[in-house]
């Protein structure tokens, strides 16, 4: 298909991932993992999904410092200048906003795509084809969008946006946000058609997300304007600028700086066999499962009286399991976590924990 050289997509990668613990882990979070077996990892399972809309060498990557190298080995395509270093962490919002100065520098009239790295998307033609029909919205109306995913079952784990009536084929006004619902009210959302899943995957015009941040984050939006002209156009003096910049950022996410406060936000509704991959039970629900339903991931497993369990051994160890039901079940680098996967909402109280006790060994 022929790629509009002003669209860019902007892939975060800079999370640990601690809810996968201990496979995911501070030295190698879960977007570097081949998580699914597929020879891919999650992060080149993004790179090439988006490459079918957006021209290769339109694609940064935002990451941590410390992944620089792993970025560089994963996806050795792309040049220095698309990959954008952090030297401390700072949430989303900070993320976008120096994503977007960068290609308002290079492409004032640019449209975007902001996605993040661990996602997985199973249907990719309907994927690619929501994200052209996202790209054009934004291209034609001032215009902050969101993907909405089509709820399957009450979700506790995601963020629910509730939509107004269609105004352009699958794309609605946004009515409100909510954050994670217990599992009655999750379940209300559901029944009444009105609430989509919040992706996380966000489309927007350079110019609308920076005006956007102007208005609602002016803190975030005086760092990066405060950057001596040319800047964002020479690598040097941008990795000068960021390392010195940055950390004065105020930590804070995408949604609730600008999505939840702006008037033009807007939801296209999707359904494209969306996973965000945020925690060992999602993990659980997508992968195939035996007679008992259990799942194993790469690993010798013998079990008896055991159903809904998932295996994630590293090495060659045997596991063998007699009467267990529901559990996660992991073993790598040191570290074996054995929860039941109706506690793994406290996996990353359990890291801090070992962080605390043991030092940074087990993080």
């Amino acid at each position: 298909m022929h790629k509009n050289r002003h669209r860019y997509c902007v892939i975060m990668c800079g999370g640990i991932g601690s809810r996968f613990w201990p496979y995911s882990r501070a030295r190698l979070p879960k977007q570097f993992i081949d998580f699914l077996g597929t020879g891919r990892t999650l992060l080149q399972m993004s790179f090439e999904r988006i490459s079918t809309v957006v021209p290769k060498e339109n694609i940064l990557v935002v990451t941590n410092r410390r992944y620089a190298d792993l970025v560089r080995e994963q996806l050795p395509e792309i040049t220095e200048n698309q990959i954008l270093l952090e030297p401390a962490r700072r949430n989303t919002a900070p993320c976008i906003a120096w994503a977007a100065w960068h290609i308002a520098a290079r492409d004032p009239e640019a449209s975007l795509i902001v996605s993040p790295s661990d996602h997985v998307i199973t249907r990719e033609n309907d994927f690619e084809s929501s994200v052209c029909t996202g790209f054009e919205f934004v291209e034609s109306h001032d215009a902050l969008l969101t993907l909405g995913i089509e709820p399957t079952h009450p979700e506790t784990g995601y963020g629910y946006i509730q939509v107004d009536d269609a105004i352009d084929g699958g794309i609605c006004k946004v009515k409100t946000f909510t954050e994670k619902p217990d599992i009655e009210l999750a379940k209300v959302f559901v029944r009444s058609g009105e609430f989509f899943w919040n992706s996380g995957i966000f489309l927007w015009s350079v110019k609308a997300i920076r005006e956007a941040i102007r208005n609602h984050v002016p803190d975030i939006a005086a760092v990066f304007d405060s950057a001596p002209e040319g800047t964002f156009a020479d690598h040097a003096a941008e990795t000068e600028f960021i390392d010195r910049a940055f950390p004065g950022c105020v930590s804070i996410s995408i949604d609730y700086a600008v999505m939840e406060r702006a008037s033009n936000v807007y939801v296209e509704t999707v359904n494209f066999g969306w996973n965000d991959l945020g925690t060992w039970s999602a993990l659980y629900d997508m992968s195939p499962k035996n007679r008992d339903s259990n799942v194993t991931q790469n690993c010798s497993v013998l079990t008896y009286n055991s159903t809904g369990n998932i295996f994630a051994i590293r090495g060659e160890k045997l596991i063998v399991v007699d009467g267990l039901k529901d559990y996660i079940v992991a073993d790598a680098d040191g570290v074996l976590l054995i929860c039941p996967k109706e506690r793994e909402q406290e996996i990353k109280r359990m890291v801090t924990d070992a962080k605390v006790k043991f030092g940074d060994k087990y993080e």
